[in-house]
């Protein structure tokens, strides 16, 4: 049921309010009250539209438990604003209320956000003005219980009616009221209230780990070190309030717990560490599960999470060639694996006669991540060992020796060059070798390999890391992981015709038929070379022999057979420590008649003892700087030439 103004009787109280500027119209406002408070009482009349607010919320609820009808009328227009004058004690008392309501809204009202958001969600608490009274949005029903500020000030120990549980829902009723004439048109002296931006439709879901397991994460923090974040912030108070995880999940950003633990730190991103773990900490302990070990379980853990180190293992004959490859991105870093290696080990076999260009354009190739730690020849035979430079501190001393199978040359250009050290607790053996050619001298090449397992004396001052499994007759069992890689100069039992009608039916990775022909993969499964040894799936076309600068093979009167002649062999101590993940040719090189061969493999790294002779950082400083003023110098000569090829223009005349 309506009044003839539109407004509904028992649902709708349309609340206005009117300051009284002075102490005058303060003393009006009271006595107006006071009559309003005696007129509900005794008919039900409605209360004036200028009563004060407050008294009018004090009514409702004795109206409701009277069950009065309350009528609603039309607003009279108020008088016209004074310009200035003091805060009168209404407007204190508002002021007040708006603190105290404020509150409320922040312990009742789950939506609300902080103050960093309320600014653009609701109006500023400055009191309402005196303007023209518009009709009120329908919030304000008549059966929803309201109690005003000043009888919630009056009971502050919960005497009100419903006690000290009824005491946070009526603030909130309140709130609820207030919210809706705030939002409304009824103050047009405050700012405007913005409603909350929702999304049309719900978003997507988010992946929030975005952590890689290729990749290595150093800056972990140290299980002594757990206790750094509350450390650092009872000392310096800056961990919570700049980098603390609840910013990084309330603000929607991506993490992962090893990024989150890498900014722990208050000055870095690196490794916390006390001053008293400095003093205490002592390295060459020989302990596996020493805590601090430089060696040790816990600083291979920071830098392998799962134990598994990538390396890149070459070989190449180059037959001599003055000439280098003008690019060897191809070779050493190719695009099927999505990162580069842990370690790169390239053996080179009749090598040029420069060696040192050889090696800056190696360090050229790969960059300012890695760094040289040992490279040495025997003869035309090279072999150099690229490491990342953060994992430098983690090798033994490095050692190597060579042995002759021609000692009647002058040139060294058959025999075998190997290098051995330690990293963390593991030990690696890199063998490169040229043995004997010839199509017919399976029995020299396999006496090579004799000499080579018995004339290598490695390891030297590096102890051995499981003198249990070593024989003093066979140097690849003195280490743990042995990769054996050269021309080893096996060919194919067939002739030429049939090799090529081979070729010609399977131009692509399907050797199988040619394989059945290989002397080293017939002698291997004999056992007569390469004792305990594997080699990956070849998929790739023979390297052996092509014509220089061409894709064809040998096309000269002698006419050679196709073969495998460079090939990468491997050796483990414990089972299924070393997986092949690639193993394959580069054909675009063709400086000679070989095409390079190269390996990737997977290889698990154990922890070990720190009383080994350590290499403590030794690498070649003078090469790494030639290479990366080299690899700058080229970039620069690049980005001219393209500047240069974009701003000149071309005229034909015809």
């Amino acid at each position: 049921m309506s009044t003839p103004n539109g407004f509904p009787q028992h649902s709708r109280v349309c609340l206005t309010r009117s300051m009284e500027g002075g102490a005058v119209q303060d003393l009006q406002a009271k006595k107006a009250g006071k009559a309003a408070k005696k007129e509900a009482g005794g008919d039900g009349a409605p209360p004036k539209i200028g009563t004060p607010i407050s008294e009018t919320l004090k009514l409702l609820p004795e109206e409701l438990k009277a069950n009065m009808k309350i009528k609603s009328i039309t607003p009279r227009p108020p008088r016209k604003p004074r310009l200035e004058r003091a805060a009168s004690l209404d407007e204190k008392s508002w002021r007040k209320w708006r603190r105290f309501r404020t509150s409320q809204e922040s312990l009742t009202d789950p939506n609300e956000t902080s103050s960093s958001n309320g600014s653009l969600q609701e109006a500023s608490p400055s009191p309402p003005t005196r303007g023209r009274a518009s009709p009120c949005n329908p919030c304000c029903q008549q059966d929803s219980s309201h109690s005003s500020p000043d009888a919630l000030e009056a009971s502050p120990g919960g005497k009100s009616r419903g006690g000290a549980s009824d005491l946070g829902k009526r603030a909130s009723e309140i709130s609820s009221a207030f919210g809706g004439l705030l939002r409304g048109k009824g103050f047009a002296g405050g700012k405007p209230r913005l409603s909350q931006i929702m999304p049309a439709r719900p978003l997507p879901p988010m992946e929030l780990n975005v952590a890689s397991h290729s990749l290595r994460t150093a800056n972990r923090i140290d299980a002594d070190c757990l206790d750094y974040r509350h450390y650092s912030q009872h000392k310096f108070g800056r961990v919570s309030s700049s980098l603390s995880d609840s910013r990084l999940q309330g603000n929607g950003t991506l993490y992962d717990n090893c990024s989150t633990d890498s900014m722990k730190s208050t000055f870095s991103v690196l490794t916390p560490i006390r001053a008293k773990d400095v003093r205490s900490r002592s390295y060459l302990e020989g302990s596996l599960l020493a805590s601090g070990a430089l060696m040790g379980a816990e600083e291979l853990s920071r830098y392998f999470p799962n134990r598994n180190m990538g390396i890149f293992v070459a070989t190449w004959n180059m037959q001599g060639q003055k000439e280098l490859p003008a690019n060897l991105d191809d070779f050493l870093l190719p695009t099927d694996p999505d990162f580069a290696q842990d370690m790169y080990v390239i053996g080179v076999q009749e090598g040029c006669p420069d060696r040192r260009e050889w090696e800056i354009r190696l360090q050229e190739t790969l960059g300012p991540h890695y760094v040289l730690l040992h490279s040495a020849a025997h003869g035309v035979l090279y072999m150099s060992v690229f490491i990342r430079r953060d994992l430098i501190w983690f090798c033994s001393e490095v050692e190597y020796a060579t042995v002759t199978t021609r000692i009647v040359s002058q040139i060294k250009t058959k025999g075998a060059l190997g290098i051995s050290f330690t990293f963390f607790g593991t030990s690696f053996l890199f063998i490169t070798s040229h043995f004997t050619s010839g199509d017919s001298k399976v029995n020299e090449r396999k006496l090579d390999y004799n000499k080579t397992i018995q004339a290598l004396t490695l390891p030297k001052n590096v102890p051995d890391t499981n003198p249990y499994r070593s024989s003093s007759s066979d140097v690849t069992t003195r280490f743990d992981e042995v990769f054996w890689f050269g021309d080893f100069n096996f060919r194919l039992n067939k002739d030429r015709e049939t090799v090529d009608s081979i070729l010609n039916q399977n131009p692509d990775t399907d050797v199988s038929k040619l394989l059945m022909y290989d002397q080293l993969t017939s002698e291997m499964s004999r056992g007569s070379i390469f004792k305990g040894f594997q080699e990956a799936d070849i998929h790739f076309r023979p390297s052996y022999k092509f014509d220089i600068g061409k894709d064809s093979y040998d096309t000269t009167s002698k006419q050679r057979t196709p073969s495998y002649t460079d090939r990468v062999v491997f050796r483990s101590r414990y089972k299924d420590d070393i997986q092949a993940v690639k193993y394959s040719s580069c054909p675009v090189i063709k400086t000679s008649d070989h095409r390079p061969v190269f390996a990737l493999f997977r290889v698990k790294v154990r922890p070990g003892r720190d009383n080994i002779p350590l290499a403590a950082g030794l690498f070649d400083r003078d090469l790494y700087l030639i290479g990366i003023r080299r690899r700058a110098t080229r970039e620069l000569l690049k980005r001219r030439e393209q500047k240069d090829q974009r701003s000149s223009s071309i005229c034909s005349i015809s």
